[in-house]
């Protein structure tokens, strides 16, 4: 009988696109991480220990104000705290030779594209097919932030502004697909957008450092959307019915 398991070269095949993406969202971080004034050498550092844009441009900027590490270590849970879940829903498609070691090993390159690639395979997810798909990603990310710490200095200031921009429409490009799929979110987003503007144009409120920002907005955003739009119990169980059945 052939084997017919997802081996480190389907991996690797599908990685290839998100590889490509993360090079050039990655080369927007280097830049925006050496404009900050962090050492190039300290921004691949960073993303060759990190797999996480918005996590790793929030602790640049709350680094380049000299803010505190309890403010880093709560904005990266607020910010990175999706990753719990994928990670609990990916453990239903892992085969049954996924050691511990293995589990530990992987989460390391868990993000959203990488999940979605995985989690929407028929087969089983192996150890070796989710190695080969986070390889390449990996390089990517870790290559683009390297280019773009050492290109920043090079390149015209109007260009450097562009791909700093570019990185926050990536945020941007997050959100709204999401907000297309459930109107519920725009309402979210809208909260959020207004407090962060409240809090870093309000003159009255310069005190408070870009890191607790980050923390507030995304808090009070999240619980007022969680209170005005709740989920019913019913819909959730017809929700996880509906992924059993596919």
């Amino acid at each position: 009988m052939i084997d017919s398991a997802l081996t480190y070269k389907n991996g690797i095949k599908d990685g290839v696109p998100i590889a490509l993406g993360y090079l050039s969202v990655s080369f927007a971080f280097g830049v925006t991480a050496v404009s900050l004034g962090v050492p190039k050498l300290i921004a691949l550092f960073i993303s060759a220990t990190n797999l996480t844009s918005a996590g790793q441009l929030a602790g640049v900027a709350i680094i380049a104000v000299l803010g505190t590490v309890f403010e880093i270590i709560f904005t990266q849970l607020v910010i990175n705290a999706r990753y719990f879940l994928m990670s609990l829903t990916l453990t239903q498609k892992l085969d049954e030779k996924f050691s511990v070691l293995d589990r530990i090993i992987c989460s390391f390159g868990i993000t959203d594209e990488i999940f979605a690639v995985a989690v929407s395979n028929e087969k089983p997810v192996t150890r070796n097919y989710m190695l080969g798909l986070i390889t390449l990603p990996y390089i990517g990310w870790t290559t683009g932030t390297i280019l773009g710490a050492v290109m920043g200095d090079v390149l015209p200031e109007v260009i450097v502004s562009a791909l700093n921009i570019a990185l926050y429409a990536m945020f941007i490009a997050i959100i709204i697909p999401t907000a297309m799929q459930n109107k519920k979110v725009i309402p979210v987003i809208v909260i959020s957008i207004a407090l962060s503007c409240a809090l870093t144009f309000d003159p009255h409120l310069q005190w408070i450092n870009s890191g607790i920002v980050y923390v507030v907005c995304a808090l009070i955003a999240s619980v007022v959307g969680a209170l005005i739009f709740p989920v019913p119990f019913d819909d959730e169980m017809l929700d996880k019915e509906d992924i059993d059945e596919q």
